[in-house]
């Protein structure tokens, strides 16, 4: 199986999308993914570009994310907005959409019809939809999940255990249970370290979180041992994230790592770990 690795454009919203794309081929990225800013121009300038690189580049992967914010919005509402927005997505051609699907506190009915939903839209256009592991979704706890993949035998998740560590308050070390039950669903992995009590540590390869480097580097090692032979092509994006998910210095703000190095040093990183 042959394992990409996807730059997330999240920290790199100060650059445009030609100099995001110069970025990613200094740094040795299979491709991108991305949260496309609501801005004509740049929606414009990146779909050129997105084209030029997949000229350049046939085997370029192009992930696009489904992510809102906080809104007060009955499940409907919510509904009609997603579906609105996958189908804005539909013109880029992504290899994949990763949906931040549903909230948890939607009812269980509530979050089926909107999940059946997002599968009828993967369906009818042919592109392949994952729905991460994420505080706020459907998916924020293990059992809950476990639960809709009950009614939902053929999801297909964007494994980030970091939000089920904070959760949690573990490393998970109690849950391999329903590790091994998701790890058969997971197409594509967020490659991040959590802590029991943040979703991201400063610096995974300090030397005071190498259990928590470990217990991750364990969980990703499972997951592609079991898909190796299932699979001929996987993605990974390193994503750690800027600031509030990159500690800060009190008073300066200044961020206690660079972002993008950790995200370059994760990849090459598991280049190692992923055989």
């Amino acid at each position: 199986m042959q394992i990409k690795y996807l730059c997330p454009f999240w920290g790199s919203e100060a650059l445009q999308p030609k100099a995001f794309l110069e970025y990613i081929k200094e740094n040795g990225y299979d491709g991108i993914e991305m949260n496309i800013p609501k801005d004509a121009i740049f929606e414009t300038s990146f779909y050129d570009v997105l084209n030029e690189a997949r000229k350049e580049n046939p085997e370029f992967i192009c992930g696009l994310q489904q992510v809102f914010g906080v809104k007060n919005e009955t499940p409907q509402e919510y509904l009609s907005k997603v579906i609105e927005r996958l189908e804005d997505l539909v013109h880029y051609r992504p290899d994949f959409i990763n949906s931040h699907t549903g909230k948890d506190h939607y009812t269980f009915n509530e979050n089926c019809k909107i999940i059946e939903a997002i599968e009828n839209f993967s369906a009818k256009r042919g592109i392949p939809v994952y729905h991460e592991i994420h505080r706020g979704r459907f998916t924020f706890h293990s059992q809950g999940t476990l639960r809709y993949l009950d009614f939902f035998p053929d999801l297909r998740f964007v494994g980030d255990f970091s939000h089920w560590c904070v959760v949690s308050e573990s490393l998970l070390q109690d849950q391999e249970e329903a590790i091994q039950r998701v790890i058969p669903h997971i197409a594509h992995l967020h490659a991040r370290v959590a802590t029991e009590q943040s979703s991201q540590v400063n610096n995974p390869f300090a030397p005071e979180w190498s259990a928590h480097l470990e217990r991750f580097t364990k969980i990703w090692q499972d997951t592609i041992g079991y898909l190796k032979d299932k699979k001929t092509q996987f993605s990974i994006t390193p994503e750690f994230g800027p600031f509030p998910y990159m500690p800060q210095a009190p008073f300066t703000q200044e961020p206690l790592s660079n972002q993008k190095e950790i995200n370059v040093k994760m990849k090459d990183y598991l280049k190692t770990q992923l055989l």
